[in-house]
């Protein structure tokens, strides 16, 4: 009888391993959108860490998800993470390509100097022109933006690349500020990406 239990206690360790491991890695659903639980972004399996719901007003605007190498629960974290990462972004309703760069723009300049903000211009005018690129983001568009080492950050939606790929990790983890930065355009939104 005691090897019988000394064989069933670590079968219930690993069992609940298991177990813990399946509730984390479980699809999420925001707003009726689906989220995997992870995501292949060329050779790099992401993890989701988080998604939420970004409103303005009264209005749902789109599902957020945070795609990367590793989960993490604060925004200092996951601002520090290399490689490979994207931030998925369905669109719950129609916005003009001039809002949503504006609304970008203004992100980035909420949570950077003015001296950064000056020194990323180029590449602020190139994600500008990518978003200018895709035109209007419809109801049900996908948008990506994605980092890949050894080329840069990138726009698609619905699985088509947009634009020029902007060169500098710093960039992207720039752009990630807007929702994970000191002042982000949806602190309920922060959270829920940190996993909150």
């Amino acid at each position: 009888m005691r090897a019988f239990n000394s064989v069933k206690r670590p079968l219930a360790t690993v069992l609940l391993a298991c177990a813990a491991l399946a509730a984390w890695a479980q699809p999420l659903e925001v707003e009726g959108i689906k989220l995997e639980a992870t995501s292949q972004l060329g050779a790099a399996k992401l993890q989701l860490n988080g998604a939420g719901l970004r409103t303005k007003v009264f209005f749902k605007v789109y599902v957020a998800a945070l795609y990367t190498p590793q989960k993490a629960t604060t925004a200092a974290q996951l601002l520090a993470q290399t490689g490979a990462r994207r931030v998925t972004i369905t669109m719950l309703r129609n916005v003009d390509a001039e809002s949503f760069a504006s609304a970008l723009n203004d992100g980035l300049r909420d949570n950077h100097t003015e001296a950064q903000f000056a020194a990323m211009k180029p590449r602020i005018d190139a994600l500008n022109a990518n978003l200018k690129a895709v035109g209007e983001a419809k109801k049900g568009d996908v948008i990506h933006f994605e980092f890949v080492p050894d080329a840069g950050t990138q726009v698609t939606v619905n699985g088509q690349a947009r634009g020029s790929v902007i060169a500098g990790e710093d960039f992207f983890t720039a752009v990630l500020r807007i929702w994970l930065g000191d002042k982000p355009v949806d602190d309920k939104l922060k959270n829920a990406l940190i996993g909150g």
